[in-house]
């Protein structure tokens, strides 16, 4: 049975992969599965129907069979369990893929989806300005301990598994900064992950589906 996914009917990025549905998409790619997808408007996804996939109304959702699962991150962990391709044969390496995917959720992403909501939450007060400097730093506390991880290595830990994808879909939020420039390890890191092909399937999916019209559900 081919899974579906939900996804904006026009996302707020407007296409480049920021939306959490790129993610999945990622891991369907990597894993070499079929997927299906339905496009969900602001309203619909506030509805009963779509609030019995994902209680707080957001996307995305996985659909096979009758399971139906919410959480990017918990979607990704599911496809990386039930197909090979994202998670390590042996068992310690692959627990180390998983406590990867949890870093990036956990650590790495609030500081930087604080970063980028401010100036949308309280531009037009007079402090943001230094509330925007704060907040820079404690992203580059945060890149700066990732950076010294990776160090001159090609992926987080070994061959490129979920961890990687969770956290270069992470770190994909900073493009927009000049922060990622400070750590050159970081920024060729991120370019490796977005110049797998199964990303740029993913990224042309989720592209073509915020240029085309799309009827709502």
């Amino acid at each position: 049975m081919i899974p579906t996914i939900t996804v904006f009917e026009r996302s707020p990025d407007g296409g480049r992969g920021l939306a959490r549905d790129t993610r999945v998409r990622w891991a369907l790619e990597e894993t070499g599965q079929a997927y299906a997808v339905r496009c969900v408007s602001f309203r619909a996804m506030k509805q009963p129907a779509h609030l019995a996939l994902h209680p707080f109304g957001q996307i995305p959702t996985f659909e096979e069979g009758d399971l139906a699962l919410f959480e990017s991150g918990a979607i990704v962990l599911h496809l990386a369990h039930r197909h090979p391709g994202l998670l390590p044969d042996d068992p310690d390496a692959r627990a180390r893929a998983i406590a990867w995917m949890f870093a990036a959720l956990n650590t790495v992403e609030p500081p930087i989806l604080e970063r980028e909501q401010t100036p949308y939450a309280v531009g037009d007060r007079p402090w943001c300005a230094e509330l925007l400097s704060i907040l820079d730093d404690r992203v580059r506390a945060r890149l700066s301990q990732l950076s010294a991880h990776l160090g001159r290595s090609e992926w987080l830990d070994g061959a490129f598994s979920a961890g990687d994808l969770m956290m270069v879909s992470v770190l994909l939020r900073l493009k927009s900064l000049a922060l990622l420039d400070e750590f050159s390890n970081l920024g060729s890191y991120v370019a490796r992950g977005e110049d797998r092909p199964a990303y740029r399937r993913a990224f042309a999916a989720q592209l073509l589906a915020n240029t085309q019209k799309q009827p709502p559900v």
